[in-house]
């Protein structure tokens, strides 16, 4: 059974609030993760439907950096981050949740927080809804070079 891609669904539709898209670029875009391990875990995703990095063009790669650093100084800015975990999990055996369109994790950090800590019945606890992340974050990005 085919399943839908998320970020392809995300680039496709123009409701933004309900898909948590914060920026559309020219070739990638950023978007809330609707699972997060913390506040304000962001994914950066190329336009292109691709299950990696090597077959993307120059100029694509570089709006993806390009995007990554200004999501870091959003998330300082909105949540005062004093860290990131970066990173991507490129194809299932290295736990890609959607292993066919590569994206980039972008996670906030901050000294003594819970690190990811599943509490039980693999729920996480978040102490902000999504709706009220996505608002912060997109307002955020309007105010942030």
């Amino acid at each position: 059974m085919e399943t839908s891609c998320f970020l392809c669904e995300a680039l496709k539709s123009g409701d933004d609030p309900a898909w948590l898209v914060i920026f559309r670029g020219t070739e990638a875009l950023v978007i809330l993760n609707r699972y997060p391990y913390i506040n304000g875990h962001m994914l950066v995703a190329p336009f292109n439907h691709t299950p990696t990095i090597e077959s993307l063009p120059e100029s694509t790669l570089s709006e993806l950096m390009q995007l990554t650093s200004k999501a870091m100084r959003v998330l300082r800015a909105v949540y005062g981050a004093e860290s990131f975990n970066t990173g991507m999990n490129i194809g299932a055996a290295a736990g890609a949740g959607l292993a066919d369109h590569v994206h980039i994790h972008i996670l906030p950090r901050w000294a003594g927080d819970t690190n990811f800590m599943t509490t039980s019945a693999e729920t996480r606890v978040l102490p902000e809804v999504l709706d009220i992340t996505w608002r912060r974050l997109r307002a955020g990005w309007e105010q942030t070079d």
